[in-house]
Formats: C-alpha cells, sequence, structure tokens
C-alpha cells in the first residue's frame, strides 16, 4: 500500500485499494499503521470513519489539541467539498459504513466524494456489517463506483492477517444466521476464545464478566434497540432495560457529561463503561476481552433459524417488549460486532475455564 501511494504521487496516477476482512482480522490496526507509514514518509493523509465513536476515541488517544493534528482523524462527510486528488491518501476505515449519499449535495453519491478525494483511497471493510440503512459500502458497491476508468486492487484479510478474535467463531455466527451456504455447526471451544449461554435473567451473564473486570480484563454488556431510551432523570441514568429482575441503563447518549458515567464515544474504552448496556453506535468498531450480548425480539427464532425483526427498533420509544423465551445471554470474548447465540441445549458447551495468552 505504501508502494502504491508512492508510486501515484510520482506519477501523478490514481489507484483505489480494497481491504476485506471480518472481526478481528485486523483492519483498523493496518489502518492506523498505514497512516502512520504514510505520514513518515511525507505524504499527505487523513484517516476518516463514519462513526462518532470511533473518530472521537482517536482524537481522545492522540491527546493533543494541536488542531493540524486533530485534522488528521475526520468523517466521511468531511470530504464533500474536497479538492480533486487533493490528498495522497484518505484512509477510510469501516467503510462499509459509507452513506449512499452525499450530506451536502443532492444527487451526488458519498463514495465519489470519496473517490475524488485523494490519488489512492484506501477502503477497509466488512461485507457483513450494517449499522443503519442507507450505509452503502460493500466491495460490490466500491467496485462499481470506482469502475469509471479505475480497476480496484483487492486484499482479503481473511487469509493472510489475525489481530484477535477467532475466524472460527465469525465463520460459526455467519452459518448460525445463514449468511453463507455452509450449514449451522456446534459450537467448538478455542484455547483462547469461548462462547457461554447464560440463563435468564441475565444476572449470571453480568455476575461473570464482572469477575473478568476484577481480573483485570476488559468486559462490556451489548444489546439490541429492544427497549426505551430515557434521558437521565435528576442528574441519574434511568433502568430502561428491565428483564424480570435484572436492569441496566443504556450508555449515555451524545456528549453529555454525568458523574462517573463516560461520554457515549467513551464507552467501549472508559473503565466506568461496564455499568451501562452499549448499543451498536457505541460499540461497533471497538475491541474488550469479554462481551455479553442480549438478544432481544429483535432477533428471533422462527421454526429452525434465525430471522431479523427490526419492529422493535422502529417502536423503542413506546413500550418495552418482553424478550422470547428463545433469547439467549451469552459471555464472548470477542468483537462486539459480532452477535452471539446459542439456542439449543445442544449447542451449549460445557462449564468454561477460560484462559487467555
Amino acid at each position: 500500500m505504501r508502494r502504491a501511494v508512492k508510486k501515484a504521487r510520482a506519477a501523478d496516477s490514481k489507484e483505489v485499494l480494497i481491504v476485506t476482512g471480518g472481526p478481528g482480522s485486523g483492519k483498523s490496526v493496518i489502518a492506523l499503521h498505514l497512516m502512520r507509514h504514510l505520514a513518515h514518509d511525507r505524504h499527505t493523509v487523513v484517516h476518516a470513519t463514519g462513526s462518532k465513536s470511533f473518530t472521537r476515541t482517536l482524537h481522545h488517544a492522540v491527546g493533543t489539541d494541536n488542531p493540524r493534528v486533530r485534522k488528521l482523524f475526520g468523517y466521511f462527510m468531511n470530504f464533500a467539498d474536497a479538492p480533486k486528488n487533493g490528498l495522497d491518501a484518505l484512509i477510510c476505515d469501516e467503510a462499509h459504513r459509507i452513506r449512499a449519499h452525499s450530506a451536502r449535495h443532492r444527487g451526488v453519491r458519498q463514495i465519489d466524494e470519496l473517490l475524488d478525494a485523494a490519488r489512492v483511497p484506501v477502503f477497509l471493510l466488512d461485507d457483513h456489517q450494517v449499522v443503519r440503512p442507507g450505509e452503502m459500502g460493500s466491495r460490490k458497491a466500491i467496485d462499481q463506483a470506482a469502475a469509471r476508468g479505475l480497476r480496484p486492487r483487492h486484499i482479503d484479510l481473511n487469509g493472510q492477517f489475525r489481530n484477535g478474535g477467532s475466524r472460527a467463531y465469525e465463520q460459526w455466527v455467519l452459518r448460525l444466521l445463514q449468511l453463507t451456504d455452509e450449514p449451522a455447526t456446534e459450537w467448538a471451544d478455542e484455547r483462547t476464545f469461548h462462547v457461554r449461554v447464560a440463563d435468564s435473567p441475565p444476572q449470571q451473564m453480568e455476575d461473570l464478566l464482572r469477575a473478568k473486570e476484577a481480573q483485570h480484563l476488559t468486559a462490556r454488556i451489548t444489546a439490541g434497540f429492544c427497549w426505551p431510551w430515557s434521558d437521565p432523570r435528576r442528574r441519574s441514568l434511568v433502568d430502561d432495560i428491565t428483564i424480570g429482575s435484572w436492569d441496566k441503563p443504556w450508555n449515555l447518549r451524545g456528549d453529555s457529561c454525568l458523574d462517573g458515567v463516560p461520554p457515549s464515544w467513551l464507552w467501549a474504552t472508559d473503565p466506568d463503561g461496564f455499568g451501562q448496556v452499549g448499543c451498536i453506535y457505541t460499540a461497533q468498531g471497538f475491541e474488550y476481552d469479554w462481551n455479553g450480548v442480549i438478544l432481544g425480539d429483535d432477533l428471533v427464532w422462527r421454526q429452525d433459524r434465525w430471522l431479523p425483526n427490526p419492529r422493535p427498533a422502529e417502536t423503542r420509544h413506546s413500550a418495552a417488549p418482553t424478550p422470547p423465551p428463545s433469547s439467549a445471554w451469552s459471555a464472548t470474548p470477542t468483537k462486539p460486532s459480532s452477535p452471539a447465540a446459542c439456542p439449543e441445549p445442544s449447542c451449549t458447551p460445557p462449564t468454561p475455564k477460560p484462559r487467555h495468552d
């Protein structure tokens, strides 16, 4: 990738790179290392995402108020009026979150703005991740957009590089959710990767994760939008997620501040984030050692398969739905963008003896 940027700059030419990989394949690690090397080589480069939480966390990690440094980390929408090929490289991390349309110009696609902004636009994405309607980032869509005289070069990380997580777990989830032609299989624990199903209510799961936190491992609880989301009352979060005798609040919204509660963009990395349940916007793109997933009415078991059900997310500000008996709670050391579920007793592995190397 460094050679491609150097060559494009010297020849005033253009090349498109598409890097694909699942959770834990190292996309963001590669993106940040590439950015560091290109900046060291004195190339003009910007890292961009469609995630406020991810980009704000990068700003926080850089730890500087220097506006020139902070501008190195932006958002896809920032390039609506960028000069053509004004950068040597534009690194589009989490590129599956590219929106279908420009944030500023009617009739213009956001992917075209990103392709035009640099001599070498680099797109790092997971074809199986979608966060919200209106996002179109996929290898096929970028290929089609770049077809105007450009031939994208593809790099598949799934068979080349692993930064963490588990390739076996990723494949198991794809099979479980019928996202591949391969049939679903029973999960078998790996030496450093374990899947567990906890009973309802999810107090058992919270206790397990809290024990991991006490061992100086990182842990979080996440859920889909199946419960109301209230604003804080009297400077306190509301326990909107109620399942039997167990209840917890969502993560704090926006940039609001409460004592002992991190803002939304720091939920995944601040130690105090464990006290709230995270959502797709605060969890996607981050990693921690153990992830607990609460399955509600947005993912339902029908006959012999899991099916998505968008209705709870559409009505989450009204009455809270009651989770069906088939719901499962799992504690999984994984990247939180990967769901985990095991609805049948035959899938449930024996009591865990976790090891983390």
